[in-house]
């Protein structure tokens, strides 16, 4: 647990001193009436459930005024809580080497077979959306909770040839800020720089709104939305993954990253020639880390489907940090509350 005011921790140094001032009182009340009451009144007085239950209303006022002391410095725990996440894109490698067959059938049918029931495990409320990408990258279903109509979309994926794991996250995240400039996109090599690649820089809004919105965020910070990207090879066109990372980091957009693909690799047919293609785990790693995401690696169907399970619970219920003074502030007046209770209760008075 952690405090926001800890400042305020110090009025707690005020409870000794209180039950030190009970005590002192009780000992000039017991002084009393062994002075001026009979001895028959004073042992009826002073039975064991009276000698207890005299102590109960006191208590429970010293416990009420420390949990508000605690109250007064704004205590915050790490929670579950329902997930913020309005949109969840599904970022898709549909490269020539999604034909593999080093995962049964191949890589692209377990893929499609992963990314189905990963749609079947979000709740209604959550919108889904598909992104592929291969030698450039396209929405093939915008943000929807209709989820027939994401299963069709993962149905009609087909491979094409090259990789282009930059240009996928970029267009997953036009599909969460429709103002992303995507001037960049058209089949320009990997590895240019920014200069060559024409069009409009990112930073470089036209209107007010426009800088509103594209100003930049603590990385992770944006709850509204996730990317997952699942990828089998290397980038080899399109935009560069590490830039499009930084622009969903300055966004807040977290960038859950599933590298998948068997350890031994495996070899695609290539106009009859064979070409033996593997994972680029650093650069996805690199990816969830700039973006405070996560990296996954999965070596089969199962394991896949194993991470799409993981996600989709953390995605429905996030652990996050969250103030809880409320729940100190109400255990304090429940406290303060009994005390007047039992008081008026056994004693006929307030505290």
């Amino acid at each position: 647990m952690t405090f926001y005011w800890t400042n305020m921790l110090w009025f707690a140094g005020i409870l000794p001193v209180l039950i030190l001032v009970y005590i002192l009182l009780l000992r000039r009340k017991n002084k009393a009436a062994l002075r001026f009451a009979s001895l028959g009144i004073v042992k009826e007085a002073l039975t064991p459930g009276r000698r207890i239950r005299r102590h109960v209303p006191p208590v429970l006022m010293f416990l009420s005024l420390a949990t508000l002391v605690f109250a007064m410095a704004r205590p915050a725990a790490i929670v579950t809580l329902p997930s913020h996440q309005a949109i969840i894109m599904l970022s898709m490698d549909v490269s020539g080497s999604m034909r593999a067959g080093d995962i049964n059938p191949t890589r692209i049918t377990a893929a499609q077979a992963a990314a189905k029931d990963f749609v079947a495990d979000q709740p209604d409320t959550a919108k889904v959306g598909i992104v592929a990408f291969s030698s450039s990258a396209m929405i093939v279903q915008a943000p929807t909770t209709d989820h027939e109509a994401l299963n069709n979309a993962i149905d009609r994926l087909r491979v094409d040839r090259f990789t282009a794991v930059g240009s996928g996250l970029m267009m997953a995240l036009k599909a969460i800020f429709p103002n992303l400039q995507t001037d960049f996109f058209g089949g320009r090599i990997y590895g240019q720089r920014r200069s060559e690649l024409g069009g409009a820089p990112l930073g470089e809004a036209k209107t007010e709104e426009e800088q509103q919105i594209q100003a930049p965020v603590a990385p992770g910070s944006y709850k509204n939305a996730v990317v997952v990207l699942m990828s089998d090879g290397q980038t080899n066109i399109g935009f560069d993954p590490i830039e499009a990372a930084r622009v969903a980091a300055n966004r807040g957009v977290r960038v859950f990253t599933v590298g998948f693909g068997s350890d031994q690799g495996g070899n695609v047919d290539f106009e009859g020639r064979m070409v033996h293609v593997r994972l680029d785990e650093e650069t996805l790693k690199e990816i969830a880390d700039i973006t405070r995401g996560s990296y996954y690696r999965a070596g089969s169907e199962s394991e896949l489907k194993k991470i799409y399970k993981t996600l989709s619970a953390q995605f429905v219920m996030e652990r996050e940090k969250t103030e809880i003074t409320a729940i100190f502030a109400a255990a304090a007046a429940l406290f303060a509350l009994l005390a007047g209770f039992f008081s008026v209760l056994w004693f006929g008075r307030a505290i």
